[in-house]
């Protein structure tokens, strides 16, 4: 896998990360959305160190 797949993949799952995030927080869902923010965290450190600019795809703003 190359540096353009490892950043897709990273992006796809940021995007899908934080969609679940925003699900739990509207359900109350205090352990899932926790977890899913330790995930959000570590994709976003990654995507990070890749260069990308995560400002206008950061929804969760934390």
């Amino acid at each position: 896998m190359n540096g353009a797949e490892i950043m897709k993949n990273a992006m796809d799952e940021f995007k899908n990360i934080q969609e679940y995030m925003m699900l739990a927080k509207e359900e109350n869902a205090v352990r899932t959305y926790a977890k899913l923010k330790d995930q959000y965290l570590l994709l976003k450190v990654l995507l990070a160190s890749l260069g990308v600019d995560l400002t206008d795809i950061d929804k969760i703003k934390e």
